[in-house]
């Protein structure tokens, strides 16, 4: 997807949000990938999740807290992937602008890939509040413009069908 639906969203002189192009891959993953889940206090409150795929990010808008035991399924709507710099980004995005409200990282850490498809992204995740297997899951794999997803933890290394 890129960037580009995420530049055309957003009025960089407005708001305090990296415009990509950062360069602080070693500063935010430590040598894995990058995992970040910001507590967004927007319109709605929701969690956003960010996965490092390459040199971004890609990222779902999760409606309730994020999973930290096995069973409990959430619903993950894929959106715009971010930059990488995004992982790092806390702040105000000012009323007016594309996402206002304010914007914390509620956890961050590494993943691994276990398992990946354009259907299911199957990871590992070390965190500081989530550890361990988790699933995203795409709800209609067959219909391209479908975004929303399942995002659950499972026991580890458990076979996904």
């Amino acid at each position: 997807m890129g960037l580009t639906r995420y530049q055309a969203k957003r009025r960089f002189e407005r708001t305090p949000e990296p415009s990509g192009g950062g360069g602080v891959e070693a500063t935010v993953s430590n040598g894995g990938l990058v995992y970040v889940i910001q507590k967004h206090r927007a319109k709605r409150l929701h969690w956003d999740l960010r996965l490092q795929e390459g040199n971004i990010l890609k990222s779902w808008a999760v409606p309730k807290e994020p999973p930290a035991d096995a069973g409990v399924r959430r619903l993950a709507v894929e959106v715009e992937d971010h930059p990488l710099d995004y992982a790092l980004f806390e702040g105000t995005i000012p009323a007016g602008e594309y996402g206002a409200g304010e914007v914390e990282i509620w956890d961050r850490g590494t993943y691994r890939v276990i398992e990946t498809t354009p259907a299911k992204r199957w990871i590992e995740i070390s965190g500081t509040r989530l550890r361990g297997a988790y699933v995203l899951l795409k709800l209609k794999p067959g219909e391209k413009d479908d975004r929303n997803w399942l995002f659950f933890k499972t026991k580890p290394f458990e076979t996904q069908g």
